[in-house]
């Protein structure tokens, strides 16, 4: 039996699936104003038109982020595939386990096929291009690697390597702001040699890159 409260909550969520998929734009069903209300946030924060799905508005290239903490984004690449060129499911860690060895990890929370498989169906051209951290890394790693070109080459070709077996399409590199403004000559050595690797195997290098902190 269904209490009042049931029965109100199946309302709401009906009422929330029927404007999932409008066939109207936010400016058509009269959304875009001055003063939105509380209520109304609540009721379309989900819904969309489902008749714009598939257009773009610009033609640049446009890269989005999915956290696997935030599930409900791993359906928004499918369904909005078409308006990305590059999506970057937050995945992976890099980490130096001593001379010339490094270990990945994040790949349990990578998919092994449906997922990639339905977003390269929404968007032949779109590219899975996983944000990979270089983690715990202390400078001491750093500096072997900018001083060992035999390690610069080993990183380059795991992360190579990684991308075939994974059938990824390269990755998003966070490695810029982890040594504050120390050793960029030799970082972006490193991360020339990174790009070069990744290249010459008709593969992505994208850096990200912080907004600069100015003193004061």
């Amino acid at each position: 039996t269904l209490s009042k409260t049931d029965a109100k909550k199946g309302a709401t969520k009906k009422l929330e699936e029927k404007t999932l998929h409008s066939d109207k734009t936010v400016q058509d069903r009269g959304l875009v104003v001055v003063d939105p209300k509380a209520k109304d946030i609540i009721l379309e924060h989900r819904s969309y038109c489902s008749k714009k799905t598939k257009e773009r508005h610009f033609s640049g290239d446009v890269l989005g982020y999915v956290t696997p903490w935030n599930s409900h984004g791993y359906d928004i690449a499918k369904i909005f595939g078409t308006k990305f060129t590059l999506i970057s499911p937050v995945w992976l860690q890099v980490r130096r386990r001593g001379k010339e060895r490094f270990q990945f990890s994040g790949l349990h929370d990578a998919d092994k096929g449906s997922w990639m498989k339905d977003v390269r169906k929404s968007s032949r051209s779109i590219k899975i291009v996983p944000r990979m951290l270089f983690d715990g890394w202390t400078y001491q790693d750093f500096e072997s690697v900018f001083n060992s070109e035999d390690e610069i080459e080993e990183l380059s070709k795991n992360m190579v390597l990684l991308a075939k077996n994974e059938h990824f399409d390269g990755f998003v590199v966070e490695v810029w702001s982890q040594l504050g403004n120390q050793k960029h000559t030799e970082l972006i050595h490193l991360l020339t040699h990174l790009s070069e690797a990744l290249h010459d195997a008709q593969l992505k290098l994208i850096l990200v890159i912080p907004p600069a902190i100015a003193a004061g």
